[in-house]
């Protein structure tokens, strides 16, 4: 059977690696980092994974969790009014068709590791450079690089027709809390929007240390909430959270008086560009590199879709090597692979590099309408599952005007 090389044993990496073991390939795993480093490492995201990514994880078997993990079973939208201190100029929320689920990667990726192992897989502990991926290319058919971070990643040529920015467009910060007031009726994901300062939203989860809340903080760079550097503590990071909820949504603060945190490692504050690379890398051989996940496709997690993508990043690599059967992974076929990804993922980028840019009109109008709408209000939040589904009338406003006008007429007496 083939031999396949990943690199990078994350939330795409390790299913394609135990998928493709499933399936008989002979496969080698390369981690910088052992179970146990993972589980005593800080926490590396906010990871709210909707129902289209869960039943992936379901159908593999990976979703370990379903029985521990408290349900995310709505998203809700709040901005404050800005002449009224205190105040929401929007508030509303909407349960999701199916709920989502937060399961804190030090508790995931450790399992599924020692499963890949337990199952045959070989584990490579070490950083991998060009020489590393070199003698990765020589002795396996094919080499996929899912590492979202480190050198070796920036060796993918950026492609400047898909990269809208070239620059961290928000400061980034996650506190994981226990001791969160739950929001009533549903728990959700609560976004807060607030113009020229940035957003924060918050949602149950688990880690472990059993169920908890993850705060995301996303500030606009040179603003209020770009505050994280030179925070040396946990408790220091704590204090910050909470000056912000004070200092801005008052109602959150309420929600966050008794949080603590839930163990030294549970912060995080850093920023990124969203970023868009070419699939391909050609290393000083000639030999190629396909990369996938985070390493040629980031986006800020602003509408939460880092492991949504990477999972089904994943799900479309898996498809493509087990359906090219004993031919060789050419450059054409590595590309086309992407391709099939992009041709849903576009959308994903689209949609979230919109977020971080004054909402126009439409948007605004589209927004407030759902408080007064639910049909509206559902199809925004069911939209985070499938953001294709948000297309055109997300992006266009004219199809938005007719698309806000189908809703409201679902309302009308018959």
């Amino acid at each position: 059977m083939r031999r396949i090389a990943i690199v990078g044993g994350g939330q795409a990496g390790l299913p394609l690696a135990l998928s493709l073991l499933n399936q008989g390939y002979r496969v080698t795993l390369v981690s910088n980092r052992t179970p146990d480093q993972i589980r005593e490492g800080k926490v590396m995201s906010s990871q709210c994974m909707f129902n289209t990514s869960l039943q992936i994880e379901r159908d593999l078997g990976l979703n370990q969790w379903e029985a521990v993990c408290p349900p995310v079973e709505g998203i809700g939208l709040t901005v404050p009014h800005p002449e009224q201190p205190g105040a929401k100029l929007i508030d509303w929320a909407h349960r999701l068709d199916h709920v989502a689920q937060s399961v804190d990667q030090r508790v995931k990726m450790p399992v599924w590791m020692e499963l890949f192992t337990q199952r045959g897989g070989e584990l490579l502990l070490q950083d991998a450079g060009v020489a590393e991926l070199e003698a990765l290319a020589e002795s396996h058919d094919l080499v996929v690089l899912a590492a979202g971070k480190g050198e070796v990643v920036k060796l993918f040529e950026r492609d400047h027709a898909r990269s809208v920015f070239d620059k961290p467009q928000r400061a980034l910060a996650l506190t994981y809390v226990h001791g969160l007031k739950e929001t009533p009726e549903f728990s959700r994901v609560a976004f807060n929007l607030i113009p020229g300062v940035g957003e924060y939203f918050v949602f149950p989860a688990y880690t472990h240390t059993g169920p908890c809340h993850i705060m995301v903080f996303e500030g606009v760079p040179g603003g209020p909430m770009d505050c994280w550097k030179g925070i040396t503590s946990p408790q220091e990071h704590l204090a910050t959270s909470r000056r912000l909820l004070d200092t801005y949504l008052p109602w959150e603060a309420e929600r966050a008086r008794h949080a603590e945190l839930t163990d030294a490692n549970g912060v995080l504050a850093g920023s990124f560009a969203p970023t868009i690379r070419k699939p391909v890398l050609r290393l000083p051989s000639g030999k190629r590199v396909l990369g996938l996940g985070d390493a040629v496709a980031v986006n800020d997690p602003i509408t939460g879709q880092g492991s949504n993508n990477a999972t089904k990043a994943f799900k479309v690599y898996f498809d493509a090597i087990v359906a090219r059967g004993d031919q060789p992974y050419t450059e054409a076929w590595m590309n086309e692979t992407f391709e099939t990804f992009w041709r849903y993922a576009q959308s994903v980028v689209t949609w979230t590099n919109s977020m971080l840019t004054p909402p126009p009109p439409h948007i605004l109008n589209l927004l407030g309408a759902a408080g007064q709408c639910p049909p509206i209000a559902k199809a925004i939040v069911n939209g985070f599952d499938n953001p294709p589904d948000f297309f055109p009338w997300w992006a266009e406003a004219d199809a938005c005007e007719a698309f806000v006008g189908s809703k409201m007429a679902e309302l009308a007496p018959a």
